[in-house]
């Protein structure tokens, strides 16, 4: 229990919990958040770690920073290395989670059990011969599905060198796009102050394509009956 406290804690807070870790741990910080990256997206297992948000308050730590007297410094973060450096982390990251579903999706896709079938196998590869592009960059700004996405297009064997592509142009703009905008608005007085509910925005924002289309698909399929 404490543990989820803790986490809760950490995601809801971290603008403060970043400053922390920069302060604790100084140059390692980065390493810090390209471990987080590259697990949250590499790992079909922790798909609850925060990326958006987390891209979101780097950037505004690689910002120059405002102090009290009017005077105005670099931020703990550069941009640049950020960028990068998070952009190789998410990248890994999917490349590891394919790789991951590609070696034990045949495995347990091999015979058929109660829930798992391999009908369910065949689908998945049609679906990604065929939405391929669209599921791997936009599942890149939805929490969870992110996380699941390449390990699905592994399970389903999907082209190494097709995944490759769309994995480096959805990383690129998953990365530099929370970082900017992070970079840009983070230390925006009003946003610094209720950087909690910024978080939450990032989150409403994030899940809205799913929800459109499940609440899409609902729609239709009780006009069809």
């Amino acid at each position: 229990m404490e543990l989820l406290h803790n986490f809760i804690d950490f995601f809801l807070h971290l603008d403060v919990h970043l400053s922390e870790i920069i302060r604790d741990y100084g140059v390692w910080a980065y390493l810090i958040l390209f471990l987080i990256i590259f697990v949250e997206t590499g790992l079909v297992v922790m798909p609850f770690l925060p990326g958006d948000s987390l891209l979101f308050a780097a950037g505004a730590f690689a910002a120059p920073q405002l102090l009290n007297n009017g005077q105005t410094i670099e931020g703990p973060f550069n941009i640049f290395y950020l960028t990068i450096l998070l952009f190789i982390a998410a990248f890994l990251g999917d490349t590891l989670n394919f790789h991951i579903g590609d070696y034990f999706g045949p495995k347990v896709f091999r015979r058929d059990y109660k829930l798992l079938k391999r009908e369910h196998l065949l689908k998945t590869q049609n679906f990604y011969e065929k939405h391929g592009a669209k599921t791997i960059i936009i599942a890149r700004f939805i929490p969870i599905i992110r996380t699941f996405a390449p390990f699905i297009a592994g399970v389903g064997t999907m082209k190494y060198s097709r995944f490759m592509a769309y994995n480096i142009v959805g990383g690129f703009l998953w990365v530099t796009g929370f970082l900017l905008a992070g970079y840009l608005f983070g230390n925006i007085p009003a946003v610094k102050k209720n950087f909690t509910l910024v978080v939450f925005a990032i989150i409403a924002v994030s899940i809205l394509p799913p929800l459109y289309e499940f609440i899409k698909q609902r729609f239709t399929s009780k006009k069809a009956a």
